[in-house]
């Protein structure tokens, strides 16, 4: 009986606690509610004394690395690297280009490549911070990643050259905000030059750069210092490229594919090297094609020598062009070289033919059995006749229009005379009566004179018409590139 009193008991004074328990409970609820509100309410002040501090500055004590700096300025709770630096107006990048390289795989080619840094200078307001360090920037290459950067893009007839990804170089963030983002690349690029003045043209390599998701109206691209050439590095290289201007401009709006986003361009004017053309070719051409005129002052029967020198002419001249036209590149137009090896061809051709002639005429039997005195030069020869020809016409008088044709031509002999050859007419110094006249007609030339005669010709006619070509082909061609250097 005394334990189920126990029992009891021990339930009445759980159910008494319980109630003591609750009751505390309920009168201290406000007093929890209020604490909430006030820890919320400082918990909101902190956070806008924060966005307040941002849009200044974000003091840090010292002894703080850079990547400790960095953590905070970039927590995503106060720095979203989605969104465009917060800045009045567009923002406006600084863009600078310095060139480490410059390459070409051969001295015919239209592709150069192009190496160089793009540097890249923004502010941000968001990046705002004071310390007590005596570096006056932090180096943030390693957090490019959680920061936003420009989304430049270029336009190019060209690729990129391994590696694709842009090399960062450097990522610095200095005190007011300022971001300095410096990027390496390295273009092919396809150029364009007048291939039908090849090797005389220059061919000039363009890109451009843009933002691709962003309008004008939100990023503004300018050049650094409103800079008009690109910035050269000590240590340029060059191979096979001749940079001979450079400019940088704004993208011409007609030119733009996209009108309303921000675009600047690069224009690269590079030569050829006229030396190595002028030693692999040109100098060579000259020398082949004036080796052919060299049988001109052989014997017109040197059939060993003249047929030798002529073929070895045109197969060595077949091979130096054959070999140099493999590496230029292919074109259905005419270019300036075709014009140079098809003229030469042409040379170095009709010399040959002109030897064909020559002996062909020097074998042809003579008319009339004529002798032909090897002694003879028949240009030497006819020349005192000419000469004295030509003073007889301009003697005679203005109105003597006619002259008796027989007599510069015939040989007159008469009794009075005797055996001696009379020069005189046949009506002057003796009668008519008392005249024989002996008319000796002209004979025909020696086949070996006419053949002769040919190769006293060609001597000068060949190395003149050649000599003429060489100044007309190299003034012509010359003239394209006046123009362009001027621009």
């Amino acid at each position: 009986m005394g334990r189920a009193w126990l029992q009891i008991g021990a339930a009445v004074f759980f159910l008494i606690t319980m109630r003591i328990c609750c009751a505390d409970n309920d009168m201290n609820f406000p007093s929890s509610r209020y604490h909430n509100k006030v820890k919320r309410w400082v918990q909101c002040s902190t956070a806008g004394t924060r966005n307040q501090r941002s849009k200044t500055y974000i003091r840090f004590a010292e002894g703080k690395s850079d990547k400790e700096i960095l953590d905070d300025l970039l927590k995503p709770s106060r720095y979203d690297r989605r969104l465009l630096p917060p800045v009045t107006g567009s923002l406006v990048v600084n863009m600078s280009v310095l060139l480490l390289s410059l390459a070409s795989p051969d001295e015919s080619s239209l592709k150069y490549e192009v190496e160089f840094l793009l540097q890249q200078q923004w502010y941000d307001p968001r990046l705002k911070y004071t310390n007590q360090s005596k570096f006056d920037y932090l180096n943030a290459i390693h957090h490019h990643e959680f920061m936003w950067l420009p989304d430049t893009y270029f336009i190019m007839h060209g690729d990129f050259k391994e590696p694709l990804i842009p090399v960062h170089f450097a990522l610095r963030i200095y005190r007011n905000g300022t971001v300095h983002y410096v990027m390496r690349r390295h273009l092919i690029l396809s150029c364009q030059g007048r291939l039908n003045v090849f090797p005389f043209d220059d061919p000039k390599c363009v890109f451009a750069m843009e933002s691709i998701s962003y309008e004008q109206s939100l990023i503004k691209y300018v050049w650094k210092n409103d800079e008009t050439t690109l910035r050269k590095s000590p240590s340029l290289t060059t191979l096979n490229a001749y940079l001979i201007s450079n400019k940088t401009i704004d993208c011409p709006t007609k030119a733009s594919w996209r009108e309303n986003f921000s675009c600047l361009r690069v224009e690269l004017e590079f030569t050829r090297d006229r030396a190595f053309y002028f030693t692999t070719v040109f100098i060579p051409g000259i020398i082949l094609v004036t080796s052919s005129f060299i049988t001109f002052w052989l014997e017109w029967n040197a059939v060993p020598a003249r047929v030798m020198i002529g073929v070895t002419t045109m197969l060595n001249f077949f091979t130096t062009s054959n070999g140099f036209r493999s590496t230029l590149p292919v074109v259905s137009n005419l270019t300036a070289m075709n014009v140079w090896d098809g003229v030469c061809m042409c040379f170095i051709y009709a010399s040959l033919l002109e030897f064909v002639c020559v002996n062909y005429v020097g074998r042809k039997r003579p008319l009339h059995n004529v002798v032909y005195r090897p002694g003879e030069n028949p240009f030497t020869q006819r020349l005192p006749a000419v000469l004295s020809r030509i003073g007889i016409i301009l003697a005679s008088p203005l109105g003597d229009k006619k002259r008796d044709s027989n007599v510069p031509n015939e040989i007159v002999a008469c009794s009075t005379c005797g055996a001696s050859t009379c020069t005189h007419t046949a009506n002057n110094g003796c009668p008519t009566e008392a005249c024989i006249l002996q008319v000796r007609k002209k004979e025909p030339p020696h086949p070996i004179r006419v053949a002769k005669t040919i190769d006293v010709i060609a001597r000068v006619t060949f190395p003149s018409a050649f000599a003429v070509f060489l100044i007309f082909f190299f003034c012509h061609y010359k003239s394209f590139t006046i123009p362009q250097h001027g621009e």
